[in-house]
């Protein structure tokens, strides 16, 4: 029983459907050990892949997980079932500078037009 409680099964939910895993972690393996995990097993023909840590958002139980709380911190009591495997969602958030460049590149938008009547 020890075993089960040192090592957590988790496979990786992609926003499409796909899957990573499952792959066995220890319980004091961070979450930011899970994203590089994540990172170095991303499906090459996916379009959106990320490029750093940062740019993974891991989703287990409804929370957002943060870079510094271990796998053992981050378990659920209602969504862990002894020796199953746990499924946590994974997001990629997209760099917003695209989108900042497009708009300060078109002079039209940065007009300002008062009427005074």
């Amino acid at each position: 029983m020890s075993g089960v409680q040192d090592s957590l099964e988790i496979k990786f939910r992609l926003i499409d459907g796909s899957d990573i895993g499952p792959k066995s972690f220890p319980a004091a393996a961070s979450v930011a050990t899970l994203k590089e995990s994540i990172l170095s097993q991303w499906p090459k023909e996916k379009e959106n892949a990320p490029k750093t840590v940062k740019d993974v958002k891991i989703i287990s139980a409804g929370k957002i997980l943060e870079n510094n709380r271990t796998v053992g911190e981050c378990r659920s009591p209602l969504c862990d079932v002894p020796g199953g495997v746990t499924t946590m969602h994974v997001v990629v958030s997209q760099p917003p500078q695209e989108k900042e460049k497009k708009v300060s590149n078109d002079p039209k938008q940065n007009k300002c037009v008062c009427v005074i009547l």
